[in-house]
């Protein structure tokens, strides 16, 4: 694609060591490999990232990210609390990777370790379809199926049931309301001066990129972590 070339892309993968629901989830072995490894690995197959950076506030996922082929000069020293916006760790890491004197980058794609099932090509495609709508804010997400959000409730302290949304959207035939799409943390994509400017990934404009759900899968409880390692041993997830 034309108005890519020359464009530097840089990939951080934010891994940070305090993971409260599953302990140590960022280097979890997930088919003989810690879970790291999967993000590293299809980021460095890219066919567009120039450089792959680890985030990160622990020694031994860097010494794991390393030797799996990724950058990591430094350690975190900012936004590895549970409160912090990983946009925030994205755009610190941005900043110690330029006071190091390493080279400036157009282009960051921020990719959760913690989304082992997305490949090199989802990336390539998401990466292109970045470029080639001249976007500023792309995230990826994925469209709901069989969990029909239209039917969502909220339940109180009780037991007692309440709609999410009103009867005219929540009767309509599931063929007849609108699609509703989630984001997911597996490929996310700014330039680097808006991303600085905004401070978030939902900046001005920002876009949504479709990718198969199972891709898409984000590990933060261990329910998650046993359907990932079911797909990742299914000819549906690969």
């Amino acid at each position: 694609m034309d108005n890519m070339v020359n464009k530097k892309v840089i990939a951080i993968i934010p891994a940070r060591g305090g993971s409260k629901r599953i302990p140590k989830k960022n280097i979890l072995e997930i088919h003989g490999k810690p879970m790291l490894a999967w993000t590293i690995e299809a980021a460095l197959k890219s066919k567009y990232i120039d450089e792959v950076l680890v985030s990160t506030d622990d020694e031994e996922i860097a010494n794991i990210g390393k030797r799996y082929g990724a950058k990591v000069p430094f350690l975190r020293s900012l936004n590895s609390d549970d409160h912090s916006p990983i946009s925030l760790a994205t755009i610190h890491a941005l900043d110690q990777w330029e006071d190091e004197g390493y080279s400036k980058h157009e282009i960051v794609v921020q990719l959760m370790a913690n989304c082992p099932l997305r490949t090199s090509s989802d990336i390539d495609d998401s990466i292109e379809n970045f470029f080639k709508k001249d976007l500023d804010f792309q995230i990826s997400c994925f469209k709901y199926g069989w969990m029909n959000p239209w039917w969502a409730h909220e339940i109180d302290k009780q037991g007692l049931a309440k709609p999410v949304f009103p009867e005219s959207e929540r009767m309509k035939r599931s063929q007849d309301q609108p699609d509703l799409y989630c984001p997911t943390g597996a490929i996310w994509i700014s330039r680097v001066k808006e991303l600085k400017k905004s401070q978030s990934f939902y900046g001005s404009g920002y876009s949504f990129f479709p990718i198969n759900w199972i891709k898409a899968i984000d590990i933060d409880e261990y329910e998650d972590l046993e359907m990932a390692k079911y797909f990742m041993n299914s000819k549906i997830g690969k």
